[in-house]
């Protein structure tokens, strides 16, 4: 007797847009598959019409975006600047490479962000900067962060890898600071296997960040015809993607309201078909305040204690779906302890968030029929209460 075998449903898998095939086509046959090419620009001009901003340059990662960002910042070894501790290790590697201090703040217990009343007490006389993460693309409070920003006269930047799309009290998401990131991973909404992009904000930046993303050269300038040689004036690093990946996030972005209505359908389909569930076994959904708008980036639970977190992701495995847990604390993280230090508050929401966190699977093909199996599957699992002693 055969054995039927259930056929199991990712966490992820990146979407194909409509016209990659053909774009990655055009590049390969135009015969210009290095950096800065006719598809880096196409993508540039897209994404600065969706955040506003006044240049956006391709990156090769969020990661490098985020190097970018600190060396622009001309930090120095014991310059400090405020994080949260619930963000991925990108975010702190990047100024601890130029030497600075990343100070761990705690995250709000609802919306999972940076905790905006947690921040001014983080500040020092060394404090450089603030870098918020849009967690699952919904905001952080960016009026009283703004507002510490400007009392101590601090450079704001925005980690938006989740937060294409999102918005801010009609805003989008990396308008907000004087810099911003995005991420190109295979992981997002808008994907190119690999890919980023550093978000400008500040007209001022641009010239410097051309001559750091280019090596610390002014080639940028050189084939504008602004100068007749190029030379190494900065330090700099090889940031630039080939234009093959460029003509890939091309496509994907010229496809982004169709993928968006996607994500959005099965967001929703599990925000609606576990409210009942979630009630019922003391687990938390997430939370969009009214002034936010999100992209529908992940679908995640908050089960009451670790045991269940685990149990639950077993229970899935099981079933034929793949869940997965999410950042664990990054001012606990051996690194961590090395290179940054927490704020004056701790991060005990963080801990507790880490060891509760549960992210259920969430991309743009996820059938109706899937998502159906992935509520069906979780409504099976009962919530234990952990035996009193």
């Amino acid at each position: 007797m055969s054995v039927k075998t259930i056929q199991t449903i990712p966490f992820n898998r990146p979407c194909i847009a409509q016209n990659e095939l053909k774009y990655l086509t055009e590049a390969l046959n135009g015969g210009s598959t290095s950096g800065d090419g006719p598809f880096t620009h196409r993508a540039s001009r897209l994404l600065e019409g969706a955040t506003g901003a006044n240049r956006a340059l391709l990156t090769t990662s969020c990661t490098h975006a985020l190097e970018m960002a600190a060396l622009l910042l001309d930090l120095r070894p014991g310059d400090e600047v405020i994080m949260p501790s619930f963000t991925f290790v990108s975010t702190a590697n990047a100024f601890a490479l130029r030497g600075a201090v990343p100070v761990f703040v705690d995250c709000r217990p609802d919306t999972l962000n940076l905790d905006e009343r947690l921040v001014e007490a983080a500040v020092t006389e060394r404090t450089k900067a603030i870098v918020v993460v849009h967690y699952a693309g919904v905001a952080c409070e960016m009026d009283a962060i703004g507002e510490v920003a400007r009392r101590h006269g601090l450079t704001v930047i925005e980690d938006n890898a989740h937060g294409l799309g999102g918005s801010y009290k009609g805003r989008p998401l990396g308008s907000f600071g004087r810099m911003a990131t995005q991420s190109f991973h295979a992981t997002k909404n808008i994907q190119c296997g690999e890919g980023g992009a550093l978000i400008l904000n500040d007209p001022e930046l641009v010239v410097r960040a051309e001559v750091i993303r280019e090596k610390g050269t002014n080639r940028s300038q050189f084939f504008r015809g602004q100068v007749d040689k190029y030379r190494w004036v900065d330090i700099g690093s090889s940031y630039l993607p080939s234009d093959l990946l460029a003509a890939q996030l091309t496509a994907q972005l010229e496809s982004f309201d169709a993928i968006q209505a996607r994500r959005h359908a099965v967001w929703n389909a599990y925000h609606g078909g576990l409210a009942d569930w979630a009630a019922a076994n003391e687990v938390s959904q997430p939370v969009v305040p009214d002034e936010c708008a999100h992209p529908a980036h992940l679908y995640y639970l908050l089960l009451p204690d670790l045991a269940n977190r685990q149990a639950l992701i077993a229970h899935l495995a099981e079933r034929g779906v793949q869940a997965t847990f999410h950042y664990q604390s990054l001012h606990a993280a051996p690194a961590g302890v090395r290179y940054g230090r927490p704020g004056p508050a701790g991060c005990p929401v963080t801990e507790q968030m880490a060891d509760r966190l549960v992210r259920l699977p969430l991309f743009a093909d996820l059938s109706e029929s899937d998502t159906a199996r992935v509520l069906e599957a979780v409504r099976a699992y009962s919530c234990r209460v952990p035996q009193s002693t």
